[in-house]
């Protein structure tokens, strides 16, 4: 075994403990910033695959702006408030429209044959490379997912107000 396998090896097992973490763990913070650490270690498998590009992406957007944006989310949520609050049909309905939608992104992106990055054996993680069968192939999953992020952040924001009397 060399470098490369056993870098792999940790950063996939550190990969899935963090996972397991953001699932497990009951505060969202916590939740938030195992997701964080997940980011950096998916940056190093990058790294390890020599794109330097997805990996400088991986933490810039991901660990960087996203978390960010999720991270104001939970703040802006008042979880103690949120557990009196009383069941709503309107938000358990947009909560399965918005589930169906995924779904039916899913079929649409599965349905399309696999058409690897990888061109002479390696794989090249360069901008053109990353962003051209983003926007040639998958433009339409693309901006359905920019939709459904969108429609998220309003549902939050309108859920986390408190009710006036």
């Amino acid at each position: 075994m060399n470098v490369h396998d056993i870098l792999f090896w940790v950063f996939s097992i550190a990969m899935l403990l963090c996972g397991v973490g953001v699932i497990v763990s009951r505060n969202p913070v916590n939740c938030a910033m195992f997701l964080v650490v997940l980011f950096f270690f998916m940056a190093g498998l990058f790294v390890l695959l020599e794109a330097f590009f997805l990996a400088a992406i991986q933490v810039l957007v991901y660990a960087g702006a996203v978390m960010v944006l999720f991270l104001f989310v939970i703040m802006l949520l008042d979880i103690q408030a949120s557990e009196r609050r009383k069941f709503r049909l309107l938000a358990v309905l947009g909560g399965v429209v918005v589930a169906a939608t995924l779904v039916w992104e899913f079929r649409f992106v599965l349905r399309q044959p696999v058409q690897l990055l990888v061109t002479g054996g390696k794989f090249h993680g360069g901008l053109k490379d990353v962003v051209a069968p983003l926007f040639a192939n998958y433009m339409l999953p693309f901006e359905i997912t920019a939709l459904l992020l969108l429609v998220a952040m309003v549902g939050v924001v309108l859920q986390s107000k408190k009710e006036t009397k």
